[in-house]
């Protein structure tokens, strides 16, 4: 035991949270271990590794230096770390009728079979309009009583079209299933959805993004979203058994819409998915967390955003953001849109359409008019009435 090398793990607040820091002289065996079996993060600040403190992770770091390495815990196990203080959750004020209708509410939206997202947002939606008019009976409540609570919670926040365009949807469906109340679903309009063109990366960029992630998982994680345009809920739902490597296809199982569909798996992914599923021998998910656990979306799109710093990647980056990023790259490569609308999942073209708005097939071929007068410039015989646009005025 005196040969191996000391790994020394130390209790230390950081990021907002308790870590535990792994301190040791710089060694790659160790390195690799940490990165082929942890989460573990380095930090330029303590100059260390570091890992959330807390029993599972403890664990792991033992059973990763089992046999490799001598560990001293004694910090960790002799000191109590401060219990954890976590804000009280806002409880409705609803009176009984109120909150019995909203269960019930709930329960319809189940019935129909919506998504676990769609029930939970429009209940919350609808239990927040329903708050706001708690003390009077719904009986009574009109177009005009929407109108007022748009005026007074929505436009005065300053809350977003889309999360509007989503209230009145909600209420569309609670008016069908609620029929007491004044409220024409009909004369519901829902505001204009804003037309924002989505955030795209070059290809270049997306080759230093996965270069620059050193963890195996994670750029594991990036490199499906991309070379296949997942969404972020496909990845984390993606299952071993959903992986058809020998015909480098991968199933999608009741995705958005609940639709199933196919999406090619790169054939430059497949070393990096054969060294992946080596190294980790994941059982049930493709990306799982601890104990065989789906992995956080809220980790991915950490992660993510470390990576785009190392990048020097300066747009604002999201799991999402991969997405479009593949879509745009297949229209430039003059992949056919209704193609390109199967292997994303797009219930419409009208919505894959938007990428068209973005890709650069087409527009390369355009000439600014400065280049072509600047040209024209150039191509006069004296060289004292050419044009240098740098030059200094």
């Amino acid at each position: 035991m005196a040969n191996l090398p000391l790994v020394t793990l130390k209790p230390q607040y950081h990021r907002k949270a308790h870590q535990i820091t792994i301190n040791f002289e710089y060694n790659e065996v160790l390195i690799k271990l940490l990165r082929a079996k942890t989460e573990a993060k380095w930090s330029k600040n303590l100059k260390s590794w570091y890992l959330q403190n807390n029993p599972n992770n403890l664990k792991v770091i033992f059973s990763t230096f089992k046999g490799t390495a001598e560990i001293d815990a004694d910090a960790i196990f002799n000191t109590k770390m401060p219990s954890k203080k976590f804000p009280k959750k806002r409880i409705r004020q609803l009176n009984d009728d109120n909150r019995l209708l909203l269960n019930n509410f709930y329960k319809y939206l189940k019935g129909k079979r919506y998504s676990d997202n769609t029930v939970h947002t429009y209940t919350q939606l609808v239990a927040d309009f329903i708050e706001f008019y708690n003390d009077e009976p719904i009986e009574n409540l009109n177009n005009r009583s929407v109108e007022h609570y748009i005026e007074t919670i929505y436009i005065k926040r300053n809350y977003a079209i889309n999360t509007q365009r989503q209230f009145i949807s909600s209420l569309k469906l609670f008016v069908v299933f609620y029929q007491s109340s004044k409220i024409n679903d009909l004369q519901l309009q829902r505001p204009k959805k804003s037309r924002q063109l989505p955030n795209v990366l070059s290809q270049l960029e997306v080759i230093k993004l996965l270069q620059v992630t050193k963890n195996l998982k994670h750029r594991m994680a990036l490199a499906l979203i991309y070379s296949s345009g997942l969404r972020i809920s496909e990845l984390i739902n993606l299952k071993i058994e959903d992986l058809h490597i020998d015909r480098q296809q991968v199933f999608i199982s009741c995705s958005k819409g609940k639709k199933d569909r196919y999406v090619n798996l790169a054939q430059s992914i497949m070393p990096l998915l054969k060294n992946y599923l080596m190294t980790y021998a994941p059982k049930t998910y493709v990306i799982e967390g601890q104990n065989g656990l789906k992995y956080s979306d809220s980790s991915i799109r950490k992660f993510l955003k470390s990576s785009c710093k190392l990048a020097k990647i300066r747009q604002v980056v999201t799991p999402h953001t991969l997405r479009h990023s593949y879509a745009t790259h297949l229209l430039e490569q003059g992949v056919n849109l209704r193609h390109i609308q199967e292997l994303l999942g797009h219930a419409r073209p009208e919505t894959t359409m938007v990428y068209t708005h973005v890709a650069r097939k087409d527009l390369l071929n355009i000439e600014s008019p400065l280049d072509k007068a600047i040209k024209q410039l150039d191509a006069v015989k004296k060289p004292e009435d050419k044009f240098l646009l740098s030059r200094n005025f």
